[in-house]
């Protein structure tokens, strides 16, 4: 029961592919009513799990307000809200970044989860749960990702303060850093080789390695938790793999 969200609402951007739409049907298979929004049509997403769809530009704050308004107008006010929605843009170093490349990521992965935090506690219920997408990247640095890097951490600062700012209200803020998973979004065949040398599970996630942690925030099985950005990478953060040393300096043990 800690993990039933039966009469709860909820909210998930990005919700049309990817981890956002495995976070909408986890939500909705512990029942939640839940309303995806996003710029591409997930109509026919949401009507697989008997969800709702909204349009929405998260670079855009009227957008994200109108969204919100739509979402409360179909299932009432929102228990849970997933700030999921990003861009993974990266490749250039920082001498090399276009402007429009720092517009289009900093706009969709930084201000998007602003305009989220600003807009959705107005339309929530106290005693909520809001979840902002994240990443790895936030906490690795690699070369190539400065923008995409700069906003997720910036999330994660966001997270904190917001927890800070709603916890009076009942609401708990937290994110959720992913590492490789295998998505539209991810690096197909170079974040497989990545992950097999740098994860301690050896492996890119998937989507439903990182839903359950989704629904453990959202449900009461979390409530004291608030604040916190949990790393969901298969162990990329622990340090160098038995692997990874084993290719740099010819054995995987270091004496």
């Amino acid at each position: 029961m800690m993990f039933s969200l039966t009469g709860k609402t909820a909210f998930v951007t990005g919700g049309a592919s990817g981890i956002g739409l495995a976070v909408a049907k986890v939500l909705a298979a512990s029942g939640a009513r839940v309303v995806i929004a996003d710029l591409s049509d997930g109509a026919a997403a949401a009507a697989e799990f008997g969800g709702e769809y909204v349009g929405i530009d998260v670079s855009s704050e009227s957008s994200v307000r109108e969204a919100l308004e739509a979402a409360v107008s179909r299932v009432g006010k929102l228990d849970v809200v997933v700030n999921n929605a990003g861009v993974g843009d990266i490749g250039p170093v920082i001498t090399e970044t276009e402007q429009g490349l720092i517009d289009k990521v900093t706009r969709v992965n930084h201000f998007g989860v602003m305009y989220g935090l600003k807009h959705a506690p107005q339309f929530m219920n106290d005693g909520g749960s809001i979840i902002n997408t994240s990443s790895m990247a936030s906490f690795i640095n690699m070369p190539g990702s400065a923008v995409y890097s700069a906003g997720k951490r910036a999330v994660n600062s966001l997270t904190e303060m917001a927890a800070l700012e709603l916890g009076e209200r009942g609401i708990r803020v937290n994110a959720v850093c992913p590492g490789y998973i295998d998505t539209a979004m991810g690096s197909g065949e170079e974040g497989r080789a990545l992950c097999e040398a740098f994860t301690a599970l050896g492996r890119p996630g998937t989507t439903d390695d990182v839903a359950g942690v989704f629904l453990f925030l959202a449900s009461d099985a979390s409530r004291y938790v608030s604040g916190e950005s949990l790393r969901v990478d298969g162990g990329w953060h622990c340090g160098p793999t038995p692997r990874l040393l084993e290719k740099v300096i010819g054995t995987a043990n270091v004496s």
